[in-house]
C-alpha cells in the first residue's frame, strides 16, 4: 500500500478564536520600512511636552490692601521660534495668576484671578524690539482686539524676552479678599505661557507638535503674612524692570 502525503506549510499562522488565517514573512526590509513609517507617525502626532524653563525668581508681596506677584524666568527661544520673530510674526505671552483657598471638605475656591497679555515684535525700521502690555486675556482668536496699556522698546532679543519673562510686583488680588485666615490659608498658582491661539492662522497649523513652540512655566507659592503698607513701594505698572524708557498710554497704567 502506498502512502502518500502533503507537506504542511512553513508560513506562520495565527488563531483568532477558531479563524485562521495566514501572515506573510517580511521580505527585502519591508517590515523594517513599515515600522519606520509607522515611528514617524506617532511622532508626529502623540502631544509634545513643553520644554522646562528655569524660574530665577518668584515671590508673593501682601499688604493690606493687595497682593502682588514678583517672578522672574529665564526665556531662551529656539531657532524656529526666533526666525518667525525676525520674519515680522508677533508672539503673545500670556501670564495668569489665582489665588485659591484649599477646603478639605470640598473643592479648592479659586478667591481672585488676574491675567496679562505681552506682545512681542521686532521692528525692521529701527531694528529694535517692542513688547506691549495689555492687562486682558486673549480671546483666543487673534492679538488684534488686545487693548494695550503700555509700550516699551529694547534694543536686542534678550532684553525684551527678559521683559516678558518677568512680573514685578504685579497685583493679582485685593486684600479684602484675602483679608480672613491666616498665613498658609491661601496659596497662589501662577503661570507663563506662550499663547498659540494668538498666532496668525498660518503658523497655528502643526506648531502645537513642536517642542520649540510649546513655551510654558507654572509655579505655586503660600501666601505670606501681611506687611506694613507705608513701608512698601509698588510699581506694578512696568514691563520687566523698571525702567524710564516705557510709553505709557493715558489713562491705562495699573488698571
Amino acid at each position: 500500500m502506498t502512502v502518500s502525503f502533503t507537506p504542511a506549510s512553513t508560513r506562520p499562522r495565527i488563531d483568532t478564536g477558531g479563524l485562521a488565517m495566514s501572515v506573510k514573512v517580511c521580505r527585502n526590509g519591508m517590515c523594517t520600512r513599515w515600522l519606520f513609517f509607522c515611528v514617524l507617525l506617532l511622532t508626529i502626532w502623540l502631544p509634545v511636552q513643553a520644554q522646562p524653563l528655569s524660574v530665577v525668581q518668584e515671590e508673593l508681596l501682601r499688604t493690606p490692601e493687595a497682593v502682588h506677584l514678583t517672578a522672574r524666568i529665564h526665556i531662551v527661544p529656539g531657532p524656529l521660534v526666533e526666525d518667525a520673530l525676525l520674519r515680522g510674526v508677533p508672539l503673545y505671552f500670556a501670564w495668569r495668576a489665582d489665588v485659591i483657598r484649599p477646603r478639605w471638605y470640598w473643592t479648592d475656591r479659586r478667591v481672585a484671578s488676574a491675567h496679562r497679555t505681552l506682545r512681542l515684535a521686532y521692528q525692521p525700521l529701527t531694528r529694535r524690539w517692542r513688547v506691549s502690555l495689555s492687562n486682558e486675556p486673549g480671546d483666543g482668536n487673534s492679538g488684534a482686539g488686545l487693548q494695550y496699556a503700555l509700550h516699551q522698546n529694547f534694543d536686542n532679543l534678550a532684553e525684551a524676552l527678559a521683559g516678558v519673562g518677568r512680573v514685578y510686583r504685579w497685583k493679582i488680588a485685593d486684600g479684602a479678599g484675602v483679608a480672613a485666615g491666616d498665613p498658609g490659608d491661601y496659596r497662589v498658582d501662577w503661570s507663563m505661557r506662550l499663547d498659540l491661539s494668538l498666532l496668525p492662522r498660518p503658523f497655528q497649523i502643526g506648531v502645537g507638535n513642536q517642542p520649540e513652540w510649546n513655551i510654558q512655566r507654572e509655579g505655586r507659592l503660600v501666601l505670606p503674612a501681611i506687611q506694613a503698607s507705608e513701608r512698601v513701594r509698588v510699581e506694578e505698572a512696568i514691563i520687566g524692570e523698571p525702567s524710564p524708557d516705557a510709553e505709557p498710554d493715558a489713562g491705562s497704567i495699573g488698571r
